[in-house]
């Protein structure tokens, strides 16, 4: 009898309830606040690309100053100063006339890669006048007194 009672007492219960929603909390699919998550999509890969470019342009950075502190790249870079030098003492050794057997030039032209150097020495003005074409035509003049330097 016990049974029936509470039988009937559940069945005379009114059921009370709320009709069942579902919403999306993603904006890509509920469409509330739909600009705003893109926007914030888009800021996030464009600092990515961007984190990455910077990522790349300094492996690429820290790779290349390796590749130029090798022993071998310092010994070369070392050779080519000390050629050059020489070099340039015989250009102005010619061109002074401090070291030259006989009877000393007045011009003289040498080509260093690609680019052309050309001096000429004016006794009456007491000057050398030279020149240096670059391999892109661009054009250096000096103009030096023959003088003694002091210092």
């Amino acid at each position: 009898m016990f049974r029936k009672l509470i039988f009937i007492m559940i069945l005379g219960a009114t059921a009370q309830a709320s009709e069942l929603t579902h919403e999306f909390k993603n904006p890509s699919f509920s469409g509330n606040g739909y600009s705003t998550h893109v926007l914030s999509i888009e800021q996030l890969r464009y600092s990515r690309k961007g984190d990455v470019k910077e990522e790349q342009r300094r492996l690429d950075s820290a790779k290349k100053r390796e590749e130029e502190n090798t022993t071998i790249n310092k010994f070369i870079k070392n050779v080519e100063s000390r050629i050059y030098a020489n070099l340039s003492k015989q250009l102005v050794d010619n061109m002074f006339g401090e070291s030259c057997s006989g009877e000393c030039p007045t011009s003289g032209t040498a080509e260093v890669e690609g680019d052309t150097i050309y001096w000429v020495k004016d006794t009456t003005t007491e000057t050398i006048t030279l020149t240096v074409t670059g391999q892109d035509g661009t054009v250096t003049t000096m103009t030096i007194p023959m003088g003694d330097f002091n210092f």
